[in-house]
């Protein structure tokens, strides 16, 4: 065929093809353009999923009526004129390809009327073919129709699922939506059914309400408020404790500058921060919010702004990686005061109903300082060490209750009371009664103790008997030539030996006897693809949580009250102390009030 200029009709098909996969695209391009024309109520009503109708209403600043006509040509957009604009990208929107786009495959009519305007126009386009403008009704604001989606598209009309998974990707989207504009209410009715109402929140007490609303208690009582600035960045938002986590990715949302995004940079940090303290398998929950220089992150690489590029990704990488290791490693058993949830707040689910888990709290001090290991102590002696949980450490309160100690004297996990089938310990604190996994709680004390000697040692290098050569791309043999120091100081020896080859010479001290190979070539490419790797740290953490196992105090073992209030001590002044080393929780608190609903007491 001959070179030829494609028709409109065509190519705006086309554009919808990469842009409008299905009706919860729609919702999502409409929507996102009445929240960048400054729209703070938005009503969506949905008929058949969204295949029969889909109608957005909001109170935005409207379109004037001789733009209507222009705002369904492609590229034509009010949010861009130059590429200074383009470079720092403050809106959702910016292609000027979503009307047209959808006006191509649907039934569609647009309703609009600035505040200054005395009437609405209304502009209606069947297939592509736009018809006149003609004066209408209509409040402030603007009304999109699309009606019978993908009507000239039958092909990819037959992709569409059934009604209600096309609603629930839709209900899904605006949940997302709702976590990032709590400013603005959001109704979305299906087949004249109200579904969800999402109203406004402009103060904490709001933005913790729209985080239930679209969330539940499961989630907001079980979170870690963050908000950390560094180096132009701004991290906050809130993360799902390591005890809460999920089967399922399902709840982790992750925006930039109040884009939501999909980027593996985000995924890989927010892994590596959790990966010391979540059960293989599991997925971590979160609703994160980073702010950023436009210009530093390119939001114009992928037609349905899914994605973005950041300008210096390991600095991303690493500030987030960072924040979010930090917060995980402040979940001291008993460090964060449980509150109960505000009335306003209760949910349907009472039976479910929890604490909202405040930011760490260090005001107590532990009666006695957490024991620490000589930085000289070989592996060999860390069994030896820990053949008890107080070894070395004298008790914190006398062998019976302190009946007369004031509440706000009383440290975190209180004082033991007794021990439960050797297996649990019992302790009475300010808000009622604790109970420790005594295994789960020695062991995480006892891995963290080992990670901390082994830090302070730094990483020693053994060679090999017989250097092993590795085949690797040309790029990841140029990178271990310049990059020779700082893989020793990973505890590795690497050296070119070819083209497409290195030579291993040396290895981690610690980590003799794994799959090193496998390692340095994972090494290798952690660097290369993000500037910096904790695969060895990982390893060697595998063997320490294994050696943390092994010498923890086991069930059935009778422990007197001093050395379980020893242990009690230990874990308020440890880190990640709150669950151990696989995940699971170490201890749990029963408030007063709910050993009192147990028995029915006040009823």
């Amino acid at each position: 065929m001959p070179i030829q200029q494609l028709p409109d009709v065509l190519v705006n098909q086309i554009a919808a093809g990469e842009v409008i996969e299905r009706p919860a695209s729609v919702v999502k391009e409409l929507v996102e353009n009445a929240l960048d024309a400054g729209a703070t109520r938005i009503d969506i009503d949905i008929e058949e999923g969204g295949a029969r109708l889909i109608r957005i209403r909001d109170d935005g600043g409207g379109i004037p009526p001789n733009e209507l006509p222009l705002a369904l040509s492609r590229h034509a957009t009010s949010k861009i004129a130059n590429l200074d604009d383009l470079e720092a990208v403050a809106t959702l929107g910016f292609r000027g390809e979503a009307l047209p786009s959808i006006a191509s495959v649907s039934r569609f009519a647009l309703t609009s009327r600035p505040s200054d305007a005395e009437h609405a126009v209304r502009l209606e386009v069947d297939g592509g073919r736009i018809g006149a403008p003609t004066p209408a009704a209509h409040p402030a604001g603007t009304s999109v129709e699309v009606r019978d989606l993908f009507f000239n598209v039958p092909a990819r009309r037959r992709f569409l699922r059934a009604e209600r998974t096309e609603f629930g990707h839709i209900d899904d989207w605006l949940r997302m939506l709702s976590l990032a504009r709590p400013e603005c209410q959001i109704k979305l009715q299906h087949n004249g059914k109200q579904v969800r109402l999402y109203r406004p929140g402009l103060d904490d007490a709001g933005r913790m309400r729209r985080l239930l609303d679209a969330l539940g208690d499961g989630f907001a009582s079980q979170c870690l408020a963050i908000d950390q600035e560094a180096a132009g960045l701004r991290l906050f938002g809130w993360v799902g404790l390591p005890t809460a986590s999920r089967s399922q990715a399902d709840q982790q949302y992750f925006f930039v500058n109040g884009r939501a995004v999909r980027d593996r940079v985000v995924s890989h940090a927010v892994k590596q921060a959790y990966a010391d303290v979540l059960f293989h398998g599991r997925h971590p929950a979160f609703v994160l919010f980073l702010e950023i220089d436009p210009r530093r992150v390119d939001v114009n690489v992928h037609p349905a702004k899914h994605e973005v590029r950041f300008r210096d990704q390991r600095l991303v990488h690493d500030f987030l990686y960072r924040t979010l290791h930090q917060v995980l490693a402040e979940t001291r058993a008993g460090a964060a005061a449980a509150q109960s949830l505000p009335a306003e707040f209760a949910t349907q689910d009472a039976h479910d109903s929890g604490s909202i888990v405040a930011r760490p709290n260090h005001g107590y001090a532990p009666h006695q300082p957490a024991m620490r290991l000589p930085v000289a102590e070989t592996l060999a002696a860390y069994r030896s060490l820990y053949s008890t949980p107080a070894s070395q450490a004298a008790s914190s309160a006398p062998s019976g209750l302190p009946t007369a100690e004031a509440a706000e004297d009383m440290p975190p996990l209180g004082f033991a009371l007794a021990q439960l089938k050797g297996i649990y310990v019992l302790a009475e604190n300010a808000q009622g009664l604790v109970l420790v996994d005594m295994h789960a709680a020695h062991e995480r004390i006892s891995y963290e103790r080992l990670k901390q000697a082994m830090d302070s040692e730094g990483i020693r290098s053994t060679p090999l008997l017989v250097p092993i050569s590795l085949a690797v791309s040309e790029r990841e043999a140029e990178f271990v030539e310049l990059n020779t120091e700082s893989l020793a100081a990973l505890g590795f020896a690497m050296l070119r030996s070819g083209p497409q080859s290195i030579s291993l010479r040396e290895v981690p001290a610690l980590l003799e006897g794994v799959d090193v190979r496998q390692l340095a070539l994972d090494v290798v490419a952690d660097l290369l693809e993000h500037g910096s790797t904790r695969r060895i740290e990982e390893q060697r953490n595998e063997l320490l949580a294994t050696m943390a196992c092994h010498a923890s105090v086991r069930a059935n073992r009778k422990l007197s009250l001093a050395e379980m209030n020893a242990l009690l001590r230990d874990m308020e002044a440890t880190e990640r102390s709150a669950q151990c080393n696989h995940g699971r929780p170490t201890w749990t608190q029963l408030s007063l009030q709910e050993l009192d609903r147990l028995f029915l007491r006040g009823r």
